[in-house]
């Protein structure tokens, strides 16, 4: 952390009145107080409606805390918010911290059922949300309240709808009392399988950002463009840390756009850069004449997270931005597991990398033995302090010896790398034979005239499963099935050789980027 510039240890005083701060507010609001008494007028976050410093921010989000302490909310209470990056979501997570109140950060692709379940389950006393989801409001009983996080003109709102800024107005912008306890924020999981769970994020401590920091030098006082949406734990991990270094916060325009974030890279001389791995492939396959505009030289870390980055999406990434990528493994329950440094990368692109400091790892087989030899596959099990310890329904993830099942299964080479093999419930048992998509999907993705490809497994009466892969080409691509199967047979086990093959526009991906393996099973595909 002192390496990292967080900590000043011949300034112990901000040091502590720092932590005093995120133990009694949390860490959203917590950064936010420190920085608007340390550097107030330094500029904070940069949106679409301009520039705002930490002391604008801080006195802003005293006077939307009490004007939501005025229509009712207390400490304890839960709400939803369903926003996309820019001063509303900013203001709306300090405020929260303030007060005392719980934020459960909603997905924004969102349909009208996971948004009724999750805020049923999670109780919410009130809806915070941007005017392009009104439509979706039908989906909340209308006993709760809601309030406009951010109003577009286009969506021609009544004047009469409460706003942030309504409800703040006539408010004292001065220091809040601290809550009995924070309110802390419930980051949702991906959902790709069913209705998105519940993982509180309550503990707080500094230390969580000295395992980013042990891997990742991210740079301070300096620019970050955070393409990535912060209602998730990539965006709202590195967009918390990154005020913490002092860093000037550069969002879209709330809607992602591959050539936008480059412009912005430029335009700002941004040392960082976070995204999620779909981004990343979304600004490379820009047309070369488009990259070629773009200078990259200010950019040190590329962070990105949130899904497996395809190796020659890798590749590509460390060609064009320069060995300045590193690359995420970690999950809402678990946070941060591993990190693949540029120099990891180089030697594997489709490493997931090595532990930072204060994190166990180990796999482990099916009969929960610990595997120690390279090259084996196992589950996954990681002991992490920041680890969630339960859903917000009560339920929990499988422990061995003291570590917490990530759900995913890897193993590890001779250098100590790991690697991800895919998801546990993932793997499709075919006439016998184990085989984890992942391998498949890579294998199809690095064709240079495929984009991205999924593999599958479906019902088939004489092997048990088959697997179906759904291949995205490009425009040199022949659409030939064949070709597909002929690439996976040279270069795989003839039991993982796709029975058939799918040609899509798109794969079905979330807000985040997580591929949709259900709808992919749930396509009507016709027979061959």
């Amino acid at each position: 952390m002192r390496r990292g510039g967080l900590f000043n240890p011949l300034r112990l005083d901000l040091a502590l009145r720092s932590a005093l701060n995120v133990t009694r507010y949390g860490p959203f609001a917590g950064v936010i107080m420190h920085a608007a008494q340390t550097n107030p007028d330094a500029p904070a976050i940069v949106d679409e409606a301009g520039e705002m410093t930490f002391a604008e921010i801080d006195a802003k989000s005293n006077q939307l805390a009490r004007g939501f302490e005025a229509r009712g909310l207390r400490p304890g209470d839960v709400i939803a918010v369903l926003a996309r990056d820019h001063r509303g979501m900013v203001l709306t997570l300090a405020a929260t911290g303030k007060l005392g109140v719980r934020a459960v950060l909603m997905n924004t692709g969102f349909a009208k059922p996971q948004l009724a379940d999750v805020a049923a389950r999670e109780q919410v006393k009130a809806v915070l949300h941007d005017s392009e989801f009104t439509a979706l409001m039908s989906a909340i009983p209308p006993a709760v309240p809601r309030v406009l996080t951010w109003v577009d003109a286009a969506d021609a709102v009544d004047p009469s709808s409460p706003t942030l800024e309504s409800l703040s107005a006539g408010q004292s912008a001065d220091a809040i009392p601290a809550p009995e306890k924070p309110g802390g924020t419930v980051i949702l999981t991906s959902g790709t399988t069913g209705t998105p769970k519940g993982a509180p994020r309550d503990k707080v401590s500094p230390l969580i950002s000295a395992q980013f920091l042990d891997r990742i030098p991210l740079p301070r006082n300096s620019s970050m463009v955070v393409a990535a949406p912060i209602f998730h734990a990539t965006g709202l991990s590195q967009f918390t840390l990154g005020l913490a270094l002092g860093n000037r916060m550069i969002f879209q325009q709330r809607r992602f756009d591959p050539e936008r974030t480059l412009a912005n890279i430029v335009a700002y001389r941004a040392a960082s850069l976070v995204v999620v791995p779909t981004m990343l492939q979304r600004i490379l396959d820009l047309p070369a004449e488009t990259l070629a505009k773009y200078d990259m030289s200010s950019l040190r870390v590329l962070f990105a997270a949130g899904s497996a980055i395809p190796p020659d999406v890798v590749t590509r990434s460390l060609d064009y931005f320069g060995d300045v990528l590193y690359n995420v493994y970690g999950s809402t329950e678990c946070a941060i597991i591993t990190v693949a440094t540029p120099a990891d990368l180089r030697l594997a692109p489709d490493t997931a990398g090595r532990p930072p400091v204060g994190i166990r790892l180990a796999l482990y087989d099916e009969n929960r033995k610990r595997i120690t030899r390279p090259n084996v596959t196992g589950t996954i099990f990681i002991a992490n302090a920041h680890s969630f310890k339960a859903y917000t329904d009560g339920r929990t993830k499988e422990t061995v010896d003291g570590l917490m099942s990530s759900g995913d299964v890897g193993h590890f080479d001779e250098h100590g790398l790991l690697f991800i093999d895919g998801r546990d419930d993932d793997m499709i048992v075919s006439g016998g034979e184990n085989v984890f998509p992942q391998e498949v999907e890579h294998l199809i993705a690095n064709r240079p005239d495929v984009l991205e490809a999924a593999v599958i497994g479906v019902d088939d009466r004489e092997f048990g499963k088959r697997l179906r892969a759904f291949v995205v080409q490009g425009p040199e691509g022949t659409r030939d099935p064949q070709e597909i199967k002929d690439w996976v047979k040279s270069n795989l086990a003839r039991y993982k050789v796709p029975r058939e093959v799918i040609f899509l526009d798109e794969l079905p991906r979330n807000a985040t980027g997580k591929l949709l393996r259900k709808s992919l099973v749930e396509l009507d595909v016709p027979a061959e």
